[in-house]
């Protein structure tokens, strides 16, 4: 039987892949992805053949990588972080059907809620939500919904594609949301560009995280009314004593 894999490669560096997304994507012939998410593979794997599609073609993507699986190729469809928060793995598995003489297989990866909380600290030491404020399969109705839901239970938030050139402004309205839940003094922070040129994190408060710009390369942590900074970091406590 023909094998489709769907692949999490991390937040973008050979390093950060797991090794078992390694070697899946050694084994391959054809590798399926978003042409960002290719561009950032690609040296790794000289002799594969690579195809793409650009943003907004993901079903169009997911047929691709099984006509080519079908076809008797085993074909890895490449995802940024992990495939199933936000990636193929869902419309892989629905398509999949149609398809019943190729096996697939999901390859987990490391989500930039992870990737990104190692960066800022330890943000999501304790119970935590994870939601996109990207409106092009969800109404911002319902992402507000959520946020207001998430803030009130006292959540830790990570916060995925916070802006774009379109959403501008919808970080600082997911703000105005979450003021009504949380102080003012809430630590927050920025995680950007993981693992590519560029990275940088920077911390703030929720007050001051209504005036910054992202985009969508960036990754936002909103605190619980415990988080804290401890030398540098930003810190949510799990409830340990700690003796001193």
């Amino acid at each position: 039987m023909s094998k489709l894999y769907v692949v999490g490669i991390g937040p973008g560096s050979y390093e950060e892949m797991t090794l078992r997304a390694v070697r899946t994507l050694e084994q391959c012939q054809v590798i399926v992805g978003y042409t960002v998410y290719v561009d950032l593979v690609k040296d790794h794997f000289p002799d594969k053949e690579f195809l793409t599609t650009p943003m907004r073609r993901e079903v169009e993507r997911c047929r691709l990588a099984f006509e080519q699986a079908a076809e008797g190729k085993d074909t890895g469809m490449i995802c940024s972080g992990d495939a199933g928060v936000y990636g193929m793995s869902g419309v892989i598995l629905e398509i999949g059907a149609e398809y019943p003489q190729v096996s697939v297989e999901i390859v987990p990866g490391v989500t930039a809620a992870l990737s990104g909380g190692a960066l800022a600290g330890a943000p999501l030491m304790h119970d935590f939500a994870v939601i996109s404020l990207s409106d092009l399969m969800t109404p911002w109705e319902l992402i507000a919904k959520r946020l207001e839901a998430a803030a009130s239970a006292d959540f830790s938030i990570c916060i995925y594609n916070p802006s774009s050139k379109k959403r501008a402004d919808y970080l600082q309205k997911a703000c105005e949301i979450l003021r009504t839940f949380r102080s003012k003094d809430t630590v927050c922070a920025v995680v950007s560009n993981i693992g590519r040129a560029g990275e940088s994190r920077t911390l703030y408060t929720l007050e001051e995280l209504q005036q910054v710009q992202t985009d969508m390369f960036s990754t936002v942590f909103i605190g619980n009314s415990a988080t804290k900074i401890v030398n540098g970091n930003m810190v949510t406590p799990r409830g340990y004593v700690i003796d001193k």
